[in-house]
């Protein structure tokens, strides 16, 4: 690619912008707010935020613009981004023939940290023009317990901000602020919308917030019960974090943009058609609005969500780096379809209009593609978080249904090896980013006195150690790992062994 002067990324310089870079279809000067955005990361610039800006294009209808929202002292540099570059960024596509292609999304209107003004967002969240406010939080954000699924009433931003309602720190206490504001000021009641990978997400948040706001109002919580909607949503697109390179390749191209996003051609998002104020038109621009969401959200859950932890924990374990390494691993792409096929299709419900040997086949292709290079220490970041939303429920539904896990518990094995060793079996060092990484290296560092340690951590496993059946595959794996039997091979044989016990069926 031919070097060329770079044109710093403003609303000024549109137009000046080289011509293989598209622009947005409609007068960014003229977006008005209509979604307050929690949690502005990359994947929802490669998602939400595209979609909308898909449908400005396509309809002229500017009033779905998003204000994004930061809690935490780390949205800074995003909001830093977003203000020196007029809300905008450069979202590119990374296809598997090595060929980019580079858009300017303009959907954004604005960037508020919540830190700096609590008011400033509870008063954007309750404008009426504002019809939606979605979030993506990570699993971590929606403070449940992953054994129980019940709210954390005793964490301690939960007591603050009971005790200090004008300046919450967690997403539930800008929510109610907000709602209770509409609510006086008799105004229609905005759409909650999660936008994070967590099954029945929409089901989900309506608990947490509800059990949240019974903690001090039991007749508000009864208000927002009857008059808000929560609707489910899946949503799909890698989108791996924005390296130094890629901001480089861009600049090369001609455009100077701080913190562009980079992600995968393939989107979708399905999301349950149940709004209590009036809805954007996705569906014009390739969303799709179902009565029921749960199917596809199974599917996405267990098969892709599942399948990057499998390449991911066993992947780190065996010194890899990126998913397209670990798909280019012929036994772990052999692990990981054996896995999607015999341990996860007998789990799923049927999905009207999608084959699920093939969406299996779309997966692999995706998850091979060299040029996303998509880490697996993002893959394994807050598995703690992950593992019981994405892994588990298959696990359960497996062992209850009389049928084998040993792919899952060797997953869990090498989340083991790897939460005590924080190195691959060749020694190298691993990235290990978990609000309990410390709980995990300890259970971990323990499995060698008592080789069901790991599993005895209830806040991730619940009562899977009771499960003799898994906890002897999951032991005997990891006496394998500590052998220091080449992870890889035991992948190899597992799938071996998982083909001759379906040919014996």
């Amino acid at each position: 690619m031919q070097s060329q002067t770079s044109i710093l990324l403003n609303r000024a310089n549109l137009s000046s912008l080289p011509n293989d870079i598209r622009r947005p279809a409609y007068d960014v000067e003229n977006v008005q707010t209509g979604i307050v955005h929690i949690g502005v990361g990359g994947f929802h610039r490669a998602h939400e935020a595209m979609y909308v800006d898909r449908l400005m294009a396509k309809t002229g209808d500017l009033s779905w613009g998003i204000c994004g929202v930061g809690l935490r002292e780390n949205d800074r540099a995003m909001k830093k981004v977003f203000d020196e570059q007029d809300n905008l960024y450069t979202l590119v596509e990374k296809h598997n023939d090595g060929s980019r292609s580079a858009s300017v999304i303009g959907a954004m209107t604005g960037f508020l940290m919540a830190p700096d003004d609590p008011q400033a967002v509870i008063d954007k969240m309750a404008e009426p023009e504002v019809r939606i406010v979605s979030l993506t939080i990570t699993e971590g954000g929606y403070n449940f317990d992953a054994s129980s699924g019940e709210f954390i009433t005793t964490n301690p931003d939960v007591i603050h901000d009971i005790e200090n309602p004008k300046t919450p720190k967690l997403v539930f206490g800008y929510l109610v602020a907000a709602l209770k504001k509409r609510k006086e000021n008799n105004v229609r009641p905005f759409t909650v919308m999660s936008c994070d990978n967590i099954q029945h997400n929409g089901h989900v948040l309506k608990k947490m917030l509800l059990a949240y706001i019974e903690l001090f109002d039991q007749a508000f919580a009864t208000w927002v019960n009857e008059n808000v909607s929560f609707p489910n949503s899946m949503v799909d697109r890698i989108t791996p974090a924005t390296t130094n390179e890629d901001i480089e390749t861009l600049r090369a191209q001609g455009v100077e943009d701080a913190w562009p996003v980079v992600c995968e051609p393939f989107d979708q998002w399905v999301i349950e058609d149940d709004f209590c104020n009036t809805k954007p038109c996705l569906d014009l621009v390739g969303a799709q609005f179902v009565s029921d969401v749960a199917p596809y959200e199974k599917l996405k859950l267990r098969m892709l969500n599942a399948g990057h932890s499998v390449l991911g924990l066993v992947g780190s374990v065996a010194g890899l780096e990126t998913i397209h390494e670990s798909v280019e691993a012929k036994q772990l792409k052999r692990l990981l379809s054996i896995f999607m096929e015999q341990e996860v299709m007998p789990t799923l419900d049927p999905v009207e209009g999608i084959d699920v040997y093939e969406y299996r086949d779309t997966l692999l292709s995706r998850f091979s593609n060299p040029f996303i290079k998509d880490t697996l220490a993002r893959i394994c970041l807050e598995s703690s978080a992950k593992l019981p939303v994405f892994l588990f429920p298959t696990v359960r539904d497996n062992l209850a249904a009389n049928r084998d896990t040993d792919i899952s518990a060797l997953v869990v094995a090498c989340w083991a090896f790897y939460s005590d060793r924080h190195a691959s079996q060749d020694g190298k060092s691993l990235e290990i980013n978990d609000v309990l990484a410390d709980k995990l290296h300890n259970a971990a560092s323990n499995n060698q006195i008592d080789s069901l340690s790991f599993l005895m951590l209830e806040e991730v496993f619940g009562k899977l150690v009771d499960e003799a059946r898994f906890t002897a595959s999951f032991q005997g794996f990891v006496e394998r790992l500590y052998q220091q039997e080449p992870v890889l091979l035991i992948s190899e044989k597992v799938a071996n062994n998982k083909l001759e016990l379906a040919r014996a069926c």
